[in-house]
């Protein structure tokens, strides 16, 4: 009876040790690559996982612009299986080589049709929108005497020489919907120009998008040039600053998602996808983000204007797309001495 019974619990914990091994087997892990900031990835995830706990997402975090680098460099063997949260504009180039592939997630059709790849199909779908701010540090500017600002181009006047920051468009995607909005709106001759005069005053470009209005905030530089998202939260957590958008027009480009061509998780990936085009993940994009994908759920931002999506410049992804090389190059040639070092 005795060896009986031991035998009968050995083999119910063998189960349960069987069980427990095929159900880790079965728990598939994808490898993201994301530019999404650091505090808006946990809210994500979670929300993920409530619905899809069968995956572990394993995240590869960076500015847009080292992301990017980073995803082309392995074109030819990927390791990430979804790029989420990266620059529609960079989208376009990973398209452009073949990167992606098409998918059309469960609620695509809620989808605002401006906010995804034109193919059938689409090879990347929008989740929401950010743009320029500019972070003004109202006590810092009374010490030094500094005029208000209102548009970019006060941004050139001699008071502000040594008094700006703002991110390098090579590394980060914030500085480089800012490089690509002075081009569009005001020219490429005109553009390259007001950069010219800009570069005169800038004391420093960072490689992230959110560090200058974060550098701003505690008074280190009275102008920070970042985006809504981070402005908003600085302002929110009490820095001294305003939040200025520039009347000419702010830059802007879509957070987005992507299945990477050729992932041996594409099953997995396919339901990141259909989460992240829902009206449960636009929801938590509202809480961050003035515009979502889908229309009609964001809410206004404490200190973000209710008429934001009116000030947007009228933006071209293919146009940022094929011309991202050359633009990166010159600005580069021309700007890149006072570019803070790489870690």
């Amino acid at each position: 009876m005795f060896m009986k019974t031991n035998l009968k619990t050995l083999a119910m914990a063998c189960a349960l040790v069987l069980g427990c091994s095929q159900a880790i087997a079965q728990k598939a892990t994808l490898n993201v690559y994301t530019a999404l900031e650091t505090d808006q990835l946990k809210a994500y995830q979670e929300s993920f996982n409530k619905s899809y706990p069968d995956v572990e997402i394993k995240w590869t975090r960076d500015s847009t612009g080292i992301i990017t680098a980073k995803l082309l460099a392995e074109k030819s063997k990927p390791v990430a299986d979804v790029i989420m949260g990266v620059a529609a504009s960079s989208m376009v180039v990973f398209d452009k080589e073949g990167m992606l592939e098409g998918y059309a997630p469960a609620n695509l059709k809620e989808i605002n049709p401006r906010f995804k790849a034109a193919s059938n199909p689409p090879t990347w779908v929008g989740m929401d929108v950010w743009g320029a701010a500019v972070c003004y540090n109202t006590v810092e500017a009374a010490k030094l005497g500094l005029p208000k600002i209102e548009s970019w181009k006060d941004l050139t006047r001699p008071e502000f020489k040594g008094k700006v920051v703002m991110p390098n468009p090579n590394s980060s995607g914030t500085g480089f919907l800012d490089v690509t909005a002075w081009l569009q709106m005001f020219g490429d001759k005109a553009g390259w120009e007001f950069m010219d005069k800009l570069h005169d005053n800038i004391a420093v470009y960072t490689h992230s998008g959110s560090k200058p209005c974060v550098m701003a905030g505690t008074g280190e530089f009275p102008v920070g040039i970042s985006f809504e998202y981070r402005a908003n939260v600085v302002k929110s957590k009490g820095a001294p600053i305003d939040v200025v958008f520039p009347k000419e027009g702010l830059g802007w480009d879509v957070e987005a998602i992507a299945m990477v061509k050729g992932t041996s998780q594409a099953a997995a990936a396919k339901k990141l996808l259909d989460w992240a085009s829902t009206r449960e993940a636009n929801e938590l994009y509202a809480k961050n983000f003035a515009i979502t994908a889908i229309p009609g759920i964001a809410t206004k931002l404490e200190h973000v204007p209710a008429d934001y999506e009116k000030r947007l410049v009228k933006n071209d992804f293919q146009w940022m797309g094929k011309h991202r090389d050359a633009v990166l190059t010159e600005w580069q040639n021309r700007y890149a001495t006072k570019s803070e070092p790489k870690k």
